[in-house]
């Protein structure tokens, strides 16, 4: 039992397992033993698990909301919506909410200018206060500051490795980021939902 949203399964030789790269507004989750992986700049990331039968998923979102108060818009871009099909997915997958445990990361300042509230932090501050709303326990967050992420995460074991990234060497991430939040900006938004 897998699925995936626009995802590249591949083998890891360096963790000798099966892998699962997401790349901005995709998520994956699995009952399988392998890694899922993603590199943040500002956008954020949630690992959520059952922490009873290992099944779990990773997110990847660009942006907290639509901003305008409306409707919650059905684009994974989006935190509200990303955080809602993943923490769904899993559940009519098999997992029990009462059992369900996240870790989260990103909201690094790599791309200044998107907004005149930094994006990161504001992806940041969402997605904790997701989680205590829906009382999902939060054990482990890495928000923030100004480094990219590398995220490993073994939805098996609940076990996350971040690697932080040197800017100055990999403008690769913040130039795609950069690319994607300007695809949003004029891309428009297919169908409007309202999640309750």
């Amino acid at each position: 039992m897998n699925s995936n949203f626009a995802t590249n399964v591949y083998y890891d030789r360096t963790f000798d397992c099966d892998a699962a790269k997401i790349l901005p507004g995709e998520y994956y989750y699995t009952n399988r033993d392998m890694l899922i992986v993603t590199v943040l700049g500002s956008c954020v990331a949630a690992c959520i698990r059952d922490r009873v039968t290992g099944l779990g998923g990773m997110n990847h979102f660009m942006l907290p909301d639509g901003g305008d108060n409306g409707p919650v818009s059905a684009s994974m871009r989006y935190g509200t919506y990303a955080m809602e099909v993943l923490i769904n997915d899993l559940l009519k997958a098999g997992a029990r909410r009462e059992s369900l445990e996240a870790k989260v990361f990103g909201g690094g300042a790599v791309l200044r200018g998107f907004t005149a509230m930094n994006v990161g932090e504001r992806n940041a501050a969402f997605v904790t206060q997701f989680l205590k709303t829906e009382k999902i326990p939060l054990l482990a967050e890495d928000l923030n500051d100004i480094y990219p992420r590398k995220v490993y995460f073994f939805p098996h074991t609940g076990k996350v490795l971040v690697k932080k990234l040197m800017q100055t060497h990999n403008d690769t991430l913040a130039r795609r980021e950069a690319d994607y939040a300007s695809r949003l900006k004029v891309a428009p938004v297919a169908g409007d939902i309202d999640l309750f």
